[in-house]
């Protein structure tokens, strides 16, 4: 018994030791800072300011209004000339269409005139070919006639032309005659019909529908013309479109908040007056948040990038897994320019290890934690399993 109860001890002695020795020398850090990266807002145009009132720490989301510029004595110059250019442009496109429909107007005009005069036209031939018809039905049916009658007959169908003075009148000339003027009669019929007029001989179209084909000339001209106009107008309406945007951005407008974070830094107050491209305020992604830690040259030599790691905050038992994002070494000033918390000194004397906590940026409210510290662990330690059943 008095043996049982010495081994005991030492077993207990021997555990506590192993439980001291394994949590001290375990790879871990005690200087590790919730970070993130900051944002700096510039002014896209140079002009006055307007900053709401916000308190420093105040969250804002993406898209947020932030603040606004406005530039009142921006160039106009060149929009107004474009401007002036597209209704100079806009005016004659008007002027071709005005001229374009008034000649539409015309040439339909010109061809219901040659409409009515062919249909009248071959009303005029086929009525002058039935009575030549039956003029010359007369002639052949060889009927005796008084002198009085035939001579009267004969000045019918006679026309007077052609025939020398004092030239004897002939019945059988009268009947040569009369044949002719049915085929003459019936040839201009025919052609008329397939829309060639025979007139005077060397006019095959009537005055109106010349002067339709003309105007179909003209017409497809002016087609021409106003497309040009339109392409001319819309060339020109996006360059003024494109010069409207071009002012608008140098007028100003507002300034919105790139990322979901809180308000870091003002640098410029409400009202003043800026130019281009100067720092206006600063902000916190906490949407990008990270841990920031150093730790000693032998763990650092142990590490790789994208080793797992755990992150306690400091008075709080819930451990968070994490993941080695970057080992940036000894002395590394530099990388922390554009980091919300700047490192110690004593932090620059040992090596950089930056973590990645997922968990940190899914608190919501609690995500943006920036400057709060805690512990880093890299190696697995001995009171781990009693950690994890702890609340």
């Amino acid at each position: 018994m008095k043996y049982k109860r010495l081994i005991l001890g030492l077993l207990a002695i021997i555990l506590a030791l192993w439980v001291i020795v394994g949590e001290q020398m375990s790879g871990a850090t005690a200087d590790a800072v919730v970070n993130a990266p900051i944002v700096t807002v510039r002014a896209t145009v140079a002009g006055n300011l307007t900053v709401p009132a916000r308190q420093l720490g105040a969250r804002v989301t993406q898209g947020e209004v932030l603040a606004s510029l406005k530039d009142p004595v921006v160039d106009r110059v060149r929009l107004d000339d474009l401007l002036m250019e597209m209704r100079l442009e806009e005016a004659a496109r008007t002027h071709i269409e005005a001229l374009l429909a008034e000649t539409e107007a015309v040439h339909q005009a010109l061809i219901e005139r040659t409409q009515i005069f062919r249909e009248r036209r071959l009303e005029e031939l086929r009525t002058r070919l039935s009575h030549a018809e039956a003029r010359l039905a007369i002639l052949e049916t060889g009927a005796t006639l008084a002198d009085e009658t035939q001579q009267q007959l004969l000045a019918a169908v006679e026309d007077g032309i052609g025939r020398l003075p004092a030239e004897p009148r002939l019945d059988a000339l009268v009947l040569d005659h009369a044949r002719e003027r049915v085929k003459v009669l019936r040839i201009a019929l025919q052609a008329a019909e397939e829309n060639v007029f025979l007139g005077d001989g060397y006019n095959d179209a009537p005055n109106a529908e010349q002067r339709a084909v003309e105007l179909s000339s003209e017409i497809a001209a002016l087609q021409t013309q106003l497309a040009e106009a339109e392409e001319r107008v819309a060339a020109l309406r996006e360059r003024v479109d494109r010069e409207r945007v071009r002012v608008n951005s140098l007028t100003g407008g507002d300034l919105q908040s790139p990322v979901t974070g809180i308000l870091w830094e003002l640098l410029e107050a409400d009202g003043v007056n800026v130019q281009r491209g100067d720092p206006l305020l600063r902000l916190v992604d906490c949407r990008a948040t990270m841990v920031t830690a150093s730790v000693t040259e032998r763990v650092y030599n142990s590490l790789s990038v994208g080793d797992a790691a755990r992150f306690r905050l400091g008075g709080s038992s819930t451990v968070y897994d994490a993941t080695v994002a970057r080992l940036a070494g000894s002395g590394a000033q530099t990388i922390y320019r554009n980091l919300a918390v700047a490192p110690s000194q004593r932090h620059l004397e040992r090596y950089d290890v930056a973590l990645i906590v997922p968990q940190l940026a899914q608190l919501e409210a609690e995500g943006c934690m920036i400057g709060r510290t805690g512990r880093a662990f890299f190696e697995a330690r001995p009171l781990d399993g009693l950690r994890r059943l702890l609340p």
